[in-house]
């Protein structure tokens, strides 16, 4: 059985059915008074509009389509509070896709988002192959949220990673820390690029013969896996660079299952600076992304697209900064 349509809604407040579609696409062509009879009237008939048939009637959308990688990182839920914040101020909604980090989801994600028509597309952290991306970037104004491309059709907001792993590195070597290790975000989007910033930190610094990474990616059970394989080894290092937060957990809490405490023994700094971080009985001391900014900025630049303000693509980078808490401290001394 189908809902009521324009024109029930039409014959309930005595109006034209043109006059309903009017309400609907809010316009100031209406008077209030007529206004407020439509709207009571899909209200009573339990009304709503049909978006994805607006959309193909006038070529335009109000929708913004979002697709997150990893569904259980708050990180991108922190994103998504600032796209969806921007989104909200100037008239539009958004719907979200999942890629849950494989790429043949994404794109399954990236092609049902398109079937909406949206407006344009947000991407957090996508490890679809470039290509999917690009195609994607010619249908709609797209921006990535924490991955970098090299295309003029689609827009990116980073922050450093470089910088921000260099900060950890810096800090913890600035407590006494020599045998640093690096946990790493694997096959992850940006992992690369925070996995140098370690690397060229420790050369910096001279610590070199202590460089190590271990190969991991960006979530708990990641983290768990490769704080078993370091408790595992003949020596624990003093000290450990996350690929992430939500990596710092789960290192943090395979370490203690196995009775090393934090940071008494092994100081741990995760990355994004996520709600996480700041539980009292984590207390993880992180490396910031302005997630919130980074979402609202992706907003705004995919506006400018739309708007025809722009079409050279858009680099924005942007820099992280340390937050202590009391995940790290001195080494202990032997």
């Amino acid at each position: 059985m189908s809902g009521p349509t324009l024109e029930d809604v039409a014959a309930r407040a005595g109006v034209s059915r043109s006059l309903v579609s009017l309400v609907m696409r809010d316009s100031p062509k209406v008077s209030e008074a007529r206004r407020q009879a439509v709207l009571a009237a899909a209200r009573e008939l339990g009304y709503r509009p049909n978006l994805n048939a607006r959309t193909l009637a006038t070529g335009s959308s109000s929708t913004l389509g979002v697709m997150i990688s990893d569904l259980h990182n708050p990180y991108f839920a922190e994103v998504v509070d600032g796209v969806e914040a921007a989104a909200h101020a100037c008239g539009m909604d958004i719907i979200l896709g999942t890629g849950g980090r494989r790429p043949a989801h994404e794109r399954r994600s990236l092609e049902r988002l398109l079937q909406f028509h949206p407006a344009g597309l947000v991407l957090l952290g996508p490890v679809v192959e470039t290509a999917a991306i690009e195609d994607a970037g010619a249908q709609v104004p797209t921006v990535l949220v924490a991955r970098s491309v090299r295309s003029a059709r689609v827009d990116t907001v980073n922050d450093d990673g470089a910088t921000g792993s260099a900060l950890a590195v810096e800090h913890l070597a600035a407590l006494g820390h020599r045998d640093i290790v690096h946990v790493d975000g694997g096959a992850g989007s940006q992992a690369a690029v925070r996995r140098r910033g370690y690397e060229q930190a420790m050369e910096r610094l001279a610590l070199h013969h202590h460089l190590c990474v271990v190969p991991s990616e960006y979530t708990d059970t990641g983290g768990a896996r490769a704080a078993r394989a370091l408790l595992e080894g003949d020596t624990l290092p003093t000290a450990i660079v996350a690929a992430n937060d939500f990596n710092a957990v789960g290192i943090i809490g395979e370490l203690s299952a196995s009775g090393v405490r934090v940071p008494q023994d092994v100081s741990v700094v995760g990355y994004d600076n996520t709600h996480l971080a700041g539980l009292r009985h984590i207390g993880l001391t992180t490396i910031n992304q302005p997630r919130e900014e980074m979402g609202r900025l992706a907003t705004e630049t995919l506006l400018q697209r739309l708007r025809g303000e722009r079409t050279k693509a858009a680099r924005h980078l942007l820099h992280p900064k340390l937050v202590i808490r009391t995940s790290t401290a001195p080494p202990r001394r032997p």
